[in-house]
C-alpha cells in the first residue's frame, strides 16, 4: 500500500493516444512512443509512477501488466470522451476485510453520508465566497446554501439527505455561473458547452479518485450514500462529492478567461460535443489541478479508509477544503 512519501515523489503519468502516442516497456522503464516517427519521447522508471492514465486507442502489453502488478500502478484507458474501457489494479484487493465491511454497511445509517454532503456544500459556499461578485443572487445562493447546511443535523431520511444535497446544488450552480448565461444543471444531456464541459471534468475526476480508492481495496461499487445501482461504482460517487468544487473552479475560470469557447464544441441534435482536436486541452486542463492536489486526495482517502475500518465516529471522518 502507498504512503504520502510515495504520493510526493511518484507521478502521475498521463498519455494521449490521440496524439499519434504509445507506451511501451523498454529496458525495464515505460517508455512513451511517437509512432509515427516510432522514436522514444520519454522514458520513466516504473518506482516513480503513481498512476498511468492513457486517452485514446493504445495497445497493453503483458509486460506492461507485470511491471503495474509489480509496482502496484493503476492503469487506466479511456475512450476519446473519457470514459474508462479498461481499468487495471490490484494493488490491495485481497483487502478482505475492508470489503467484508462495506458489504456489512447499514445502507439506513447517514452519519457518514452526511459529512460527505456537508462537506460538499461547505465548498460550494467557499467558491461563492471567493468569487469577485457582491451581487444579490450570490448573496441569496450562500444564504441558502448555509441553510441547508444547518439542516442536514436533523435529517433522518434518506431521500431528505439527497433533497437538501439538490437543492443546494441548484442555487450554487446558478449563482456561481450566472454570468455565463446558465441554464441549468443537466448531467450527460450536453444541453450547452458549460453542462458538457462540467461533464468531462467530472469524468476525470472520477477516474482519478478511482484510481486511488482501489489502491485501499476498496470495493468501488459498495457505497455508503450512492445507493447500490447495476455498474454504478456508488463508493466513488461518494468520496468525489468533495472534490468536485476543483471542477466547478476550473471551469468558471476557464469560460470567463476564453481558454473553453463555444467554438470549441460541435452540435449535434441540440447537444454540444467537444472537438477531437480539442480533447488535449481540456484533459490538460483538468488534470494539471488534480495532480496538483493528488497529496490531499490521497490523505483524504487514507484517512477515510482508516475511519471506516476502525469504525470512528462520524465527526473524525476527513474533510477536504478548498
Amino acid at each position: 500500500m502507498f504512503t504520502n512519501k510515495d504520493i510526493l515523489n511518484r507521478s502521475i503519468v498521463i498519455v494521449n493516444g490521440l496524439d499519434d502516442r504509445a507506451i511501451r516497456v523498454i529496458t525495464g522503464e515505460l517508455a512513451i512512443v511517437d509512432t509515427n516517427e516510432n522514436k522514444t519521447l520519454t522514458k520513466i522508471p516504473f518506482q516513480k509512477i503513481l498512476a498511468i492514465f492513457v486517452i485514446g486507442h493504445t495497445t497493453i502489453t503483458t509486460p506492461l501488466i507485470d511491471k503495474c502488478t509489480k509496482f502496484g500502478i493503476p492503469l487506466i484507458v479511456m475512450k476519446s470522451n473519457f470514459r474508462i474501457v479498461f481499468f487495471f489494479a490490484i494493488t490491495a484487493e485481497a483487502n478482505y476485510l475492508l470489503r467484508k465491511k462495506q458489504y456489512e454497511y447499514q445502507k439506513e445509517n447517514l452519519l457518514i453520508p452526511k459529512v460527505i454532503v456537508s462537506n460538499k456544500i461547505r465548498n460550494q459556499i467557499r467558491l461563492l465566497e471567493k468569487t469577485r461578485l457582491k451581487n444579490e443572487s450570490i448573496e441569496y445562493a450562500k444564504n441558502q446554501c448555509n441553510y441547508f447546511l444547518l439542516s442536514i443535523s436533523e435529517i433522518d431520511a434518506y431521500d431528505n439527505l439527497m433533497g437538501v444535497e439538490g437543492r443546494a446544488a441548484k442555487y450554487f450552480f446558478a449563482a456561481y455561473f450566472s454570468e455565463l448565461g446558465w441554464k441549468g444543471r443537466r448531467p450527460r444531456t450536453k444541453i450547452d458547452p458549460i453542462n458538457a464541459t462540467l461533464d468531462i471534468g467530472y469524468t476525470i475526476l472520477f477516474n482519478y479518485i478511482e484510481a486511488f480508492v482501489r489502491m485501499f481495496g476498496f470495493d468501488p461499487y459498495r457505497g455508503v450514500y450512492h445507493q447500490l445501482w447495476f455498474k454504478r461504482k456508488s463508493l466513488i460517487c461518494d468520496l468525489m462529492e468533495p472534490f468536485r468544487c476543483l471542477i466547478d473552479r476550473q471551469v468558471r475560470k476557464a469560460f470567463n478567461t476564453k481558454q473553453c469557447q463555444l467554438t470549441d464544441f460541435n452540435k449535434v441534435k441540440d447537444e454540444y460535443f467537444l472537438k477531437t482536436e480539442k480533447n488535449k486541452d481540456y484533459s490538460k486542463m483538468f488534470y494539471e489541478v488534480l495532480v496538483e492536489h493528488k497529496s490531499s486526495v490521497f490523505k483524504y482517502i487514507q484517512a477515510y479508509y482508516r475511519a471506516f475500518m476502525q469504525n470512528k465516529p462520524a465527526d473524525l471522518y476527513p474533510q477536504f477544503d478548498i
